[in-house]
């Protein structure tokens, strides 16, 4: 009777010890673009750690400040922070999906040498110690160079992307590629390649952006080496992405994946009194617009805010808007604010429609609270990301530049009034939270397991050792593709010598008849 009892303490025992999680470990991290809601993502990451014990020194364009644990060096100076920009120049600088691939490369090295030009980091850099750091979290961009950090100072890496996919740098990250026929580029305008025409652009976007961004980056190798041209890059060992099927079809994923989508996600807070008065004294309900903190709304044309708020001035719900200027006129059921607590505005149960841009982290803080979206999706992944909750059943979608009074009005009310829409944001809501596993628990579990097992090598999937012709079978499409040749060929030259025989046979027993 004894021997069940020692077999299970021993199992626990044994099991605790193999688990022991790696306290206390010493990361460096390096936040490389200087948009909020990327800060947002990987600042949540950052804060899970630091929570449980471990000690992070990070380069970041957003200080919050260095506490116990977690210090923190400036990379702002010469590096461009998106914040309230003006709609027109973002538009036509990100709109346009090859347009903005023909800059990227160049875009990303520039950003990884404001990083690696940082004082502190050429100090870092210019004499690596093996007991500075255990390992590096970092958000990729779309060139190599980000990996020189792990290749230079022999660390494992983690990379951090704080939108739903990799896109065209799955293959490079992962060794694998998903299948265009069913995941939408992450810049595409649809959420799922449903048409013959949509599965041929996401195609065409594909493989014209891989091309156009591997001649850049040979390009830029040339005509400005830098150091870090001078290491191999190295795969990363783990790749947090900000994902949730909610907001992301359901596809396949690598093994070194982990989805921890609206981590960024704080416990909810008391609203401000003016701001919570306003609100529940609405007998019919609010509405929430904003273009969160890349866009100005101000910015926006004057036609296209006088839409607006004629619009919203005749529906019977109160009205919160993110609002960078005076606005005037002002409708009286409209409350402006240079800044509003989204978090805790969009989880008030008298929020009845979220009027959005598309950004991921306030998708993420919408599905959460289970209210409905009317979106505008402006560039990058957020006309994708729409797309994604109106296929949910939780979302209309729209164009800025299409915007009048009338269409305006008429989706508002839609989402309003016909209940599908709530009822499938309730639903999206719940499966959100349904979860196993926090995404912070997430975090830190993987973090300290890739730490425990020494870069965690048996998560890279073996198709990062092949060549691209390898990996897509072309060498052995070739080889089929010369096989069957050969095979017409031989047959065509046999049933040739047949036809020619039997031509002369017969010719020669006419001449011999006659």
């Amino acid at each position: 009777m004894y021997l069940p009892l020692l077999l299970i303490l021993t199992f626990t025992f044994t099991g605790s010890w193999v688990t022991t999680p790696a306290k206390g470990a010493r990361i460096l991290a390096v936040e490389t673009i200087g948009g909020k809601s990327h800060w947002n993502f990987m600042s949540a990451i950052l804060r899970a750690l630091v929570d449980n014990g471990h000690n992070v020194t990070v380069f970041t364009p957003f200080l919050d400040g260095n506490r116990e644990n977690y210090t923190e060096f400036d990379t702002s100076l010469g590096s461009e922070k998106i914040l309230d920009g003006q709609i027109e120049e973002l538009m036509n600088k990100f709109g346009d999906p090859i347009k903005i691939i023909g800059q990227m490369s160049t875009m990303s090295r520039m950003l990884c040498n404001v990083v690696y030009e940082n004082s502190k980091m050429k100090e870092i850099l210019a004499n690596p110690r093996s007991d500075d750091f255990d390992i590096v979290i970092i958000e990729p961009i779309l060139s190599d160079c980000v990996s020189y950090l792990g290749a230079k100072l022999n660390l494992p890496l983690i990379y951090v992307i704080p939108i739903p996919t990799m896109g065209i740098m799955e293959r490079y990250f992962t060794g694998d590629m998903s299948n265009p026929a069913v995941v939408s580029f992450n810049l595409a305008h649809f959420g799922i390649p449903k048409t013959f025409v949509q599965r041929a652009k996401n195609c065409a976007y594909l493989v014209y952006c891989t091309a156009i961004l591997k001649f850049d980056e040979f390009r830029n190798r040339l005509t400005e080496p830098q150091e870090y041209d001078l290491y191999a890059p190295i795969p990363p060992s783990l790749i947090f992405v900000n994902r949730h099927f909610t907001i992301e079809p359901a596809s396949p994923i690598q093994s070194n994946v982990v989805e921890i989508g609206g981590i960024h996600l704080k416990a909810p807070r008391k609203l401000p009194k003016d701001i919570l008065e306003f609100i529940e004294q609405s007998p019919n309900g609010v509405v929430y617009f904003t273009f969160g903190s890349t866009v100005k709304m101000a910015s926006l044309p004057e036609h296209i805010k006088k839409a607006f708020i004629e619009s919203l001035a005749q529906i019977p719900h109160r009205v919160l808007i993110k609002y960078e200027d005076e606005l005037e006129p002002m409708p009286r059921n409209v409350m402006t604010k240079k800044w509003l607590p989204q978090r805790d505005i969009l989880v008030h149960p008298k929020v009845k429609l979220f009027i959005s841009h598309g950004g991921i982290s306030g998708l993420y803080e919408a599905i959460d609270g289970g209210v409905p979206v009317l979106g505008f999706g402006l560039f990058g992944d957020q006309p994708k990301n729409i797309d994604n909750l109106v296929n949910a059943g939780m979302a209309i979608s729209m164009d800025i530049w299409s915007v009048t009074k009338e269409n305006f009005l008429k989706n508002v009310l839609e989402l309003l009034n016909n209940k599908k829409y709530t009822e499938n944001a309730k639903t999206a809501s719940r499966i959100f939270k349904d979860r196993s596993i926090l995404p912070t628990n997430s975090v830190v579990y993987w973090t300290e397991y890739v730490l425990r097992h020494k870069g965690a090598p048996h998560l890279k999937s073996y198709a990062l050792n092949l060549s691209w012709y390898q990996y897509y079978l072309l060498d052995l499409i070739t080889l089929i593709l010369s096989f069957i040749i050969v095979v017409f060929f031989v047959t065509y030259k046999m049933f040739k010598s047949i036809s020619t025989y039997f031509s002369n046979y017969s010719r020669n027993n006419k001449s011999k008849s006659e």
